[in-house]
């Protein structure tokens, strides 16, 4: 049997050597980096990663500002809608007001002795009070409130003074008279109470202490010349003449 001639010698130690084998070796292990491009790099790192945090802590706070003005619109708008909802019915009661005055006027003007006189005018009378009920009664639904403030303490807030009253039976300061009630819608005054208010008593006057007598300044008492008694005095001239 021929041998074959292309066979490939072996390697020493009986191991052919193949052109896979060679790419299987190791590659060369590189040289290791000197420490001052260990620390530059370091360095860069860490340059990256503080700069990412400040952008990261400037998003975030672009973030919460955002947040907290949509949370600022968000309650401002729902105030406004609720504000809205609870006095819508302002500019309806201010014009029914002169409404329900002239009403009042109205009944106070007729007696109960005229009206029992003209069947007429009791029945017009019953007409006008229970219109001005009707009118209380929306009033009363639509949270519309009367400030009739007769005896009670004056309050600038809800109250406006036109005059004072002496009346010392009344604590001064005391709503004596109502001109014209006031009205209330919820807590947003409508119109102030027009009153009289008890004026304050003047202050007694204090006797001044400098001018009042005191009892060390008596004035001496007449001196007794002897005249009175008859009796001579020393250096006194008698008359003797009868």
């Amino acid at each position: 049997m021929a041998s074959n001639d292309n066979a490939k010698p072996e390697d020493e130690g009986g191991a052919a050597t193949t052109p896979a084998a060679e790419a299987a070796e190791p590659a060369e292990v590189e040289e290791e980096a000197s420490p001052e491009a260990v620390e530059a790099a370091e360095a860069e790192t860490a340059a990256e990663i503080a700069a990412l945090e400040a952008e990261k802590a400037e998003l975030k706070d672009q973030l919460l500002r955002s947040l907290a003005e949509v949370e600022n619109v968000r309650r401002r708008a729902q105030r406004e809608r609720e504000s809205s909802a609870r006095y819508a019915a302002e500019p309806l009661a201010r014009d029914l007001l002169a409404v329900r005055d002239n009403l009042c006027r109205a009944i106070e003007s007729v007696s109960a002795e005229a009206a029992e006189a003209e069947p007429q005018l009791k029945a017009l009378l019953d007409c006008v009070v229970m219109t001005e009920k009707g009118l209380n009664e929306a009033f009363a639904r639509h949270h519309v409130e009367v400030i009739d403030p007769l005896g009670e303490k004056f309050d600038p807030n809800v109250h406006d003074a036109m005059f004072e009253v002496p009346d010392p039976t009344q604590p001064a300061g005391t709503v004596a008279q109502v001109i014209e009630v006031g009205y209330r819608l919820h807590d947003r005054l409508l119109r102030a109470a027009r009153v009289g208010v008890v004026k304050a008593a003047p202050a007694a006057a204090t006797p001044d202490p400098s001018t009042a007598p005191s009892a060390d300044s008596e004035e001496p008492a007449a001196e007794d010349n002897g005249v009175g008694d008859g009796k001579a005095q020393p250096g006194q001239r008698i008359d003797t003449a009868v």
